[in-house]
């Protein structure tokens, strides 16, 4: 596996973090940092219907869709979408 692990954020996630208040935006940010780690931490589970590997991490009642790959050689961490429970699903 990849030695480095970076995070990328989608257009729309990064919309979404701009728009929240300075300390809820370094809650999440912390929590994505987490990702980095082996294993990642975090209330972590795989989304039913997508083959491309998709996980959410659960943050009180935010949720961060995102998923792995490898990006020349780098291990990448994308973050596809991050939203409030009932929105982020649809």
């Amino acid at each position: 596996m990849a030695d480095e692990i970076k995070i990328k954020y989608s257009h729309d996630a990064l919309k979404f973090l701009d728009k929240q208040k300075k300390k809820d935006a370094e809650r999440i940010r912390d929590a994505i940092n987490k990702l980095k780690e082996n294993p990642p931490k975090g209330d972590i589970k795989p989304l039913q219907g997508y083959s491309d590997g998709r996980k959410r991490l659960r943050l009180g009642s935010w949720r961060i869709i995102f998923r792995n790959t490898i990006d020349a050689k780098i291990e990448v961490v994308l973050i596809i979408d991050i939203d409030n429970r009932g929105d982020v699903y649809k």
